[in-house]
């Protein structure tokens, strides 16, 4: 089992990682493929919009056709398209590859788990497991901008996708040889064309959201790509609600508590996202520290959340989804506000305690929305709310890179649209303590 453990584990830390270790490569990026704000943004959310548009039906696939033949699939993709991203002569290259990337990672996350779940029958051994690989994600979290800036300062920017290399292929022989095949409801249907509409609904929203600052709101190519996403975001929410076997359930979002939990969990996401994004630049064009301290100081936020993070379970335990996930909430915006006072010549002394203040908002916070998520449904569909959960944090993720990110170009990358972008997020944050206070159980 421990061949097993390693597998998934090495896979879920390839995903976890490449959603922070690129924040602080941008710089070196920005210099040497001579791309502009928007096209940073881009190199992020290019990644996190197939991830996110995808999740849910790799989870599908992989019920029908093999979890074990799924994950393979999806690491033998993520491989190849960080071995493209490392070789990117211009950004259009790089941008494609990082699609790719997140194809091969919306195949990874969700069946790391339900490869773990099938294969630990006995209830404690499950639990430990999986607790191992949570611990081994929030580990990743962590690692993921120090490991960047280091990788970057030593290598340039393109070591932070060579090193999936070895990784991935090691996480391939372990798979080959640890896990079983097995699937799950084989009877169920690819909902095709929900899938199909909410990619070109996110993809078409993130588009206007990036070049709209650049290229105007009342630019034609940006007003199609708003018709674009209120055309396939409504057919979208129609389709749902008459296919037999829909993507997403729309009757579970008429639970406040369901509903709630998804919304809060997805403002979160989007401030935490947008705030790394920020910072990093901050870190290196207004303070001009090199990649690898810029790295060290993001990091410091996550610690809280790896050193505690069984902990924030115990909270929601104890105390309830409810005020456990508004006080996080909270925590974390008023951190946030915190930091929107920065200026380039603030010292790390001064930001650390809010950074800090941030990570144990994390805490309680992230179990707790995902509890609200699962709790408002019926244990047999546990896994689907999951799922929904999941892809709610990592498309909110990306479309605050896309918003929080343009405040950055409205200002040139200057201290006035940091902070801007720094207070969006708190104010993410702060109303999404607000909605789990009113919705939530």
């Amino acid at each position: 089992m421990l061949g097993l453990l390693l597998a998934v584990s090495l896979g879920l830390s390839m995903v976890q990682l490449d959603i922070t270790v690129v924040n602080v490569a941008l710089p070196a990026i920005h210099r040497e493929l001579h791309t502009s704000l928007s096209g940073l943004q881009w190199v992020s959310d290019a990644y996190a919009l197939s991830f996110s548009s995808l999740m849910l039906g790799a989870g599908e696939l992989a019920d029908l056709y093999g979890r074990k033949r799924v994950y393979t699939i999806g690491l033998v993709v993520f491989v190849l398209a960080s071995l493209l991203c490392a070789l990117s002569p211009n950004l259009a290259w790089l941008n494609a590859a990082r699609v790719a990337q997140g194809v091969g990672a919306a195949a990874l996350l969700p069946n790391s788990l339900a490869i773990l779940r099938q294969a630990f029958v006995d209830a404690r051994l499950r639990a430990r497991a999986i607790g191992l690989w949570a611990g081994i994600s929030g580990v990743a979290l962590v690692a993921g901008p120090t490991l960047g800036g280091v990788l970057v300062d030593a290598l340039g920017w393109r070591a932070i996708f060579w090193i999936n290399l070895p990784v991935g292929l090691a996480a391939l022989l372990l798979t080959a040889r640890s896990v079983r095949e097995s699937h799950g409801d084989t009877q169920r249907r690819l909902d095709v064309t929900g899938q199909a509409l909410a990619t070109v609904c996110l993809a078409s929203m993130l588009f206007a959201l990036i070049e709209g600052h650049a290229l105007g709101w009342a630019a034609p190519s940006i007003l199609l790509a708003g018709g674009a996403t209120a055309l396939a975001g409504g057919l979208f929410v129609w389709w749902e609600g008459r296919v037999a076997q829909p993507l997403i359930p729309l009757a579970f979002f008429r639970r406040p508590a369901f509903t709630g939990a998804n919304v809060a969990a997805g403002l979160m996401n989007f401030g935490v996202m947008g705030m790394l994004f920020a910072m990093s630049l901050f870190f290196q064009h207004a303070q001009g520290l090199p990649a690898a301290q810029a790295g060290m100081r993001l990091s410091l936020m996550f610690l809280p959340f790896v050193a505690l993070v069984s902990f924030g379970g115990r909270l929601v335990g104890r105390f309830g989804a409810r005020w456990t996930a508004v006080t996080g909430l909270a925590l974390m915006g008023i951190a946030y506000l915190g930091l929107a006072r920065v200026e380039a010549q603030t010292p790390f002394s001064a930001m650390a305690p809010w950074l800090l203040l941030a990570g144990l908002g994390l805490v309680p916070a992230m179990p707790a929305v995902v509890h609200a998520a699962i709790g408002a449904v019926p244990p047999e569909r546990a896994g689907m709310a999951s799922a929904v959960n999941n892809t709610a944090r990592q498309a909110a993720g990306a479309l605050g890179i896309a918003l929080l990110g343009g405040f950055l170009h409205l200002h040139a990358g200057g201290i006035v649209g940091v902070r801007t972008a720094l207070l969006g997020a708190a104010m993410a944050l702060l109303a999404g303590a607000l909605i789990a206070a009113w919705t939530l159980r």
